[in-house]
């Protein structure tokens, strides 16, 4: 049996999905059925069913875009920063293994030789560094509230996008926004994430924090050449001229662009498909909305 917590999302619903097809029992459990937020009734809950491993997939991103998160501060806080801390406990007190959905958006730019960040690597778009967004900012909180727990997985998820039509989809998000921001990124296609990240328990890798991003990076202005290729959604794209027009005219908080480096996920046997490929699967099998 596994748990699974935020199962209504957009990555939620994916993980659905995947344990459907595969057949593998598991309980999509809702906060209207029982508080998880509150360490003590998940633990007693835990410890009564006795799950071999526990996904969570909450948190708050903010509708529609992070911009939200600036004016639901503590929602944002609670959830990314503080449930994190409050499951961890539940599961050690439990014996429950699992695995967390946390985010690559604690990064912006890229190493100086151009690569991508590692796992090594120091969140550099944070509260501690003062430059990011509130979004960004909670989710490496909770990183750091994680940081000593066992038997645990952190899951960097970077820009979720797939073949379906959706306001969650980055695919879409292009498709759909007024103007773009050029800017070079690693990203993750949702499906492959989400069954990457369950391999991780399947194959019984070492727990530890793992990019969960399509190999390689691309830039704004070539997911928008493969848009127009496929010919799905063909209009004259506009770009702002640089971040400071992005700022001033369309964004009310810093974002994060960054490059990822998904080899310590490579090198334990999980690969996803570059992200190029990636893209081009996806806006070949597109189904609108």
């Amino acid at each position: 049996m596994i748990i699974l917590l935020g199962g209504s999302g957009y990555v939620g619903q994916a993980y659905q999905q995947l344990l459907t097809q595969k057949g593998i029992p598991f309980r999509n459990l809702r906060r209207a059925e029982l508080d998880y937020c509150d360490a003590p009734t998940l633990t007693a809950f835990l410890r009564e069913v006795r799950p071999s491993f526990l996904i969570n997939a909450a948190g708050y991103t903010g509708k529609p875009n992070v911009d939200a998160c600036e004016l639901h501060k503590a929602e944002c806080l609670f959830g990314n920063a503080v449930l994190p801390g409050r499951i961890a406990d539940a599961c050690a007190a439990a014996g429950v293994p699992w695995g967390h959905v946390s985010s690559g958006c604690i990064f912006t730019g890229a190493l100086p030789d151009g690569s991508g960040f590692s796992e090594t690597d120091t969140p550099n778009f944070t509260f501690r560094r003062d430059n990011c967004s509130f979004y960004s900012g909670t989710k490496a909180l909770g990183e750091e509230t994680l940081a000593g727990a066992p038997d645990v997985f952190i899951w960097r998820l970077r820009i979720p996008f797939d073949h379906r039509d959706s306001p969650r989809n980055y695919l879409t998000k292009l498709m759909r926004y007024e103007r773009l921001l050029e800017a070079a990124n690693s990203i993750s296609q949702l499906h492959e994430f989400v069954a990457s990240t369950f391999a991780c328990w399947e194959k019984r890798i070492p727990f530890g924090t793992y990019n969960v991003t399509n190999p390689g990076q691309v830039t704004t202005r070539e997911v928008v050449d493969l848009i127009l290729k496929s010919g799905i959604h063909p209009k004259a794209y506009q770009f702002f001229h640089d971040e400071a027009e992005f700022m001033r005219l369309a964004a009310k908080t810093p974002r994060s662009n960054c490059v990822m480096s998904s080899a310590k996920l490579a090198a334990a046997g999980i690969t996803l498909t570059p992200v190029h490929d990636a893209i081009g699967q996806a806006l070949s099998h597109w189904q609108k909305a």
